[in-house]
């Protein structure tokens, strides 16, 4: 059975390289630093890869991001996988947790994530599960 937590979070994105132009398209590299609160009361790290066409709101991306902290209680770490494409105004996100990826008391964990974002402010949902 999933339990759903949701809360929000702050991002901090800085450029790793500078982007490499390949045809239409920009590739990127970014670190990445959040701040989770609510049921998920943590700390993250990880790096984004990304690539912007010349074509308006066209683009993908993917990430890993480390996630450590406190979630409803138990205190530990796990590891997400995002894999992201935005064309012609619809957008497609799948974060997922790796596998195998939890330590401490959050050993064993599986699950999603969605975000979304309102007036600059960035959300999460976190839907998971424990052994």
């Amino acid at each position: 059975m999933s339990t759903r937590v949701s809360g929000s979070f702050s991002v901090i994105m800085t450029p790793a390289a500078t982007p490499q132009q390949s045809g239409r398209t920009a590739l990127g590299r970014m670190l990445l630093e959040k701040v989770y609160a609510g049921e998920l009361a943590a700390t993250a790290s990880g790096e984004m890869l990304s690539a912007v066409t010349d074509t308006k709101g066209a683009a993908g991306y993917v990430a890993i991001e480390a996630i450590t902290g406190v979630l409803q209680g138990r205190q530990g770490s796990f590891v997400v996988q995002h894999a992201g494409t935005m064309a012609d105004g619809k957008q497609q996100l799948s974060i997922v947790i790796v596998p195998h990826s939890g330590t401490g008391q959050l050993e064993g964990i599986s699950g999603t994530m969605a975000i979304r974002i309102e007036a600059g402010q960035h959300f999460y949902e976190l839907d998971y599960s424990l052994p």
